[in-house]
C-alpha cells in the first residue's frame, strides 16, 4: 500500500518568499522607472511566476512590457533572485512542525510549484529542508506549468505515490484548478498570495495555520476512501 502524499505549492504556501521576490522585482524594475512595489501588494503580484509578476507590475502603472523587454527583465530577475533567494524567505509558522507530525504518521511530501525547478531546489536547500522532498517539480520540470494537471500528476507518480492517496496544498486559483483537473483533493491556505479571497477559491478545505493541516489532510483521504467504497 502506498504511503499518503502531501504535494505542496511553494511560494505563499509552504514558504513566505514575498520579501525576497518583491525585493528582486523592485531592483529589476527601478531602471524602468516603475515605482517600488510594497509588500502589501505581493498578493496581487506573486504566484504565477516571475514573468507574470513583471507584467503585473507594469500593468499596475498602465504600462505594457513587450516580449523582448519582458525576456530581458526576466533574465535579470532570475540572476538577481538566485543570489538573494533566502535572505528573508522563511517557512510559514508551523510548517516544519506540521510536516514532522505527518511524517511520524507515515506521510511523505513533494513540491509542485510554478517556480523554476532550479530556483525551488536552491531555495529549499538554503532553508535546509530540501531533504524532505524526494520530488521537487517546477514549471520547467515537465515542460508545462500549472494549472495544467500534468505537473501534479507526474509529481505524484515520480514520488511513487498513488493518486488516491495524495492531497495538494496551495494558496491560489492556479493550485485549485490544477488539483481539480487532476482529480486530487486540495487544501487552501488563507495566508498566502491569492488575489481571490481564500473562501472563494473553491478548495475542499481551507486552513488558517499549519496546525490545522494534519486533520485536514486525514479528512481528505477519509472522504475519498468513503466515496470510493460507496
Amino acid at each position: 500500500m502506498h504511503a499518503p502524499l502531501v504535494v505542496f505549492d511553494l511560494d505563499g504556501t509552504l514558504v513566505d518568499t514575498a520579501p525576497d521576490l518583491i525585493g528582486t522585482l523592485n531592483t529589476v524594475l527601478a531602471p524602468e522607472g516603475i515605482p517600488p512595489v510594497t509588500l502589501d501588494a505581493a498578493r496581487r503580484l506573486v504566484g504565477a511566476g516571475a514573468r507574470v509578476m513583471i507584467q503585473r507590475a507594469f500593468a499596475a502603472h498602465q504600462r505594457v512590457c513587450d516580449e523582448t523587454n519582458l525576456e530581458r527583465l526576466f533574465q535579470a530577475f532570475i540572476a538577481h533572485y538566485s543570489d538573494h533567494i533566502a535572505e528573508q524567505s522563511r517557512p510559514f509558522p508551523g510548517a516544519i512542525e506540521a510536516m514532522d507530525h505527518l511524517e511520524s504518521r507515515g506521510w511523505r511530501f513533494a513540491i509542485c510549484t510554478n517556480k523554476l525547478e532550479g530556483l525551488a531546489r536552491r531555495l529549499l536547500g538554503a532553508l535546509g529542508i530540501d531533504g524532505r522532498f524526494p520530488v521537487i517539480c517546477g514549471q520547467d520540470t515537465f515542460g508545462v506549468p500549472k494549472p495544467d494537471p500534468t505537473p501534479l500528476l507526474r509529481t505524484i507518480s515520480a514520488a511513487g505515490a498513488d493518486r488516491a492517496a495524495a492531497v495538494m496544498v496551495g494558496d491560489t486559483t492556479t493550485d485549485i484548478r490544477t488539483a481539480r483537473a487532476a482529480r486530487i483533493p486540495v487544501i487552501a491556505v488563507d495566508f498566502g498570495y491569492s488575489d481571490v479571497p481564500p473562501a472563494q477559491l473553491g478548495a475542499d478545505h481551507t486552513i488558517s495555520s499549519f496546525a490545522e493541516l494534519a486533520a485536514a489532510a486525514h479528512a481528505m483521504l477519509r472522504r475519498d476512501e468513503t466515496a470510493a467504497s460507496g
